[in-house]
């Protein structure tokens, strides 16, 4: 407890507290809008929320205070969106089966080891093009939002600008705390948005069948892998942590499992909010960024007991505040990846097209952008790795054997 009090920090605390705000204010609707597809009941839903709130919490704290490390679980993203589709087909019941199915995998994985050596081998140019494209959606968001707010986004872009300058581990606070003024004396917090309603677990039978695993539980997987685990390690390695990434999946897979008959479809590495606690707004000290995660992940454990109660509050300010706040607070940790995945003439390309064909957002064949910008980068790589060896052998030929 005193390394605790010792390491906390303003910076820290607010890092932590935004990440959880950004991970429930987008994510969240994914989630409403699988459980509406499906038609499950406000119950069902309320214990869905409840579950990865739980679970997120947990591990996440479990894990941050473990290694010292602000590590930051979050449930899967990508997974949420395959849902609003599988869902309705396979029904609820098949769906946790699968959930559970797509843990075993992931549990294997870890202990085979496999993903640490993948990891290990990842040219430091891809994972920051991948972490750069990830958040770069997250800071065009701020313009988008200029002409439906101008005066708000406005306000903070210049408030982020100035305190940048003069007090830079309070330049998030700040805007925050402008952005939430600017709210409340505009009249445009929307209180019928708030709900009062604690959230009850509800238990559901798991159901397995081939169809159920072939169509939901081995895309839970790759998406897991490709879309939150991979970009989740290259956040860690680019803020220069080590943390092997074997036990983070192998827990994740257990917590899951446990949790999956209450609606957890998938527990990972975040990669968007864990650029916040991982960079320099959570704390100029590395080794004290940890704190950011243990707010982050205490948070959840609040929010995943209050239900949706907690939740409605952020869907009570306007979209644009949370927009521009998320884009603002990510802006310093997109620039060191960007700055980072250009940095190595040799790998300059692989960097680049890493970070543009993830940063477009494109799906394709139901994988996400991060896998097809982790394969375009490792494909430039290998093919200038090979141009270059090939150079190599050209300029510098073994010499003739000598004669008699």
């Amino acid at each position: 407890m005193k390394a605790l009090l010792k390491d906390f920090s303003l910076p820290a605390l607010v890092a932590g507290l935004l990440a959880t705000t950004i991970s429930y204010a987008g994510p969240l609707v994914l989630i409403f809008h699988a459980a509406e597809s499906a038609g499950l009941s406000q119950a069902l839903l309320s214990s869905w929320v409840w579950a990865i709130s739980i679970g997120s919490g947990v591990l996440g704290l479990l894990l941050s205070l473990r290694y010292r490390t602000p590590v930051v679980i979050a449930w899967s993203i990508p997974g949420s969106a395959l849902l609003v589709g599988a869902l309705p087909e396979l029904g609820l019941n098949q769906a946790i089966g699968a959930y559970l199915m797509a843990n075993l995998i992931l549990l294997l994985i870890a202990l085979s080891g496999s993903f640490d050596r993948l990891i290990a081998r990842l040219p430091g140019s891809i994972a920051a093009g991948l972490q750069a494209g990830i958040l770069f959606a997250f800071g065009i968001e701020v313009f988008k939002a200029l002409p439906e707010q101008p005066l708000l986004i406005v306000s903070m872009f210049v408030t982020y600008l100035l305190l940048r300058r003069s007090a830079p581990r309070y330049a998030v606070a700040g805007v925050l705390l402008v952005g939430a003024a600017l709210t409340l004396l505009g009249g445009q917090l929307r209180s019928e948005a708030l709900v009062l309603e604690l959230a009850t677990p509800q238990w559901i039978a798991p159901e397995f069948s081939l169809t159920a695993t072939l169509n939901l539980a081995l895309p839970l997987v790759l998406v897991a892998l490709t879309g939150q685990f991979m970009p989740g390690m290259a956040v860690l390695r680019g803020a220069g942590y080590q943390t092997p990434a074997s036990p983070l999946i192998g827990a994740s897979a257990i917590c899951g499992a446990l949790l999956a008959p209450f609606g957890c479809h998938g527990l990972n590495l975040a990669a968007v909010t864990a650029s916040l606690c991982t960079g320099r707004e959570a704390h100029e000290d590395p080794n004290r960024r940890y704190i950011a995660a243990v707010v982050g992940s205490l948070a959840y454990l609040g929010l995943g007991i209050a239900g949706t109660t907690l939740v409605s509050l952020f869907a009570a300010f306007p979209a644009a505040l949370i927009a521009a706040l998320a884009g603002l607070a990510l802006y310093g940790a997109f620039s060191e990846a960007l700055a980072r995945s250009l940095s190595e003439p040799a790998e300059r390309d692989a960097g680049l097209f890493t970070f543009l064909v993830t940063a477009s957002g494109v799906s394709f064949l139901g994988l996400s952008a991060a896998f097809w910008g982790l394969l375009f980068g490792l494909a430039a790589h290998l093919l200038q790795r090979a141009r270059r060896q090939s150079l190599s052998a050209t300029n510098n030929p073994r010499a003739a054997p000598l004669r008699e």
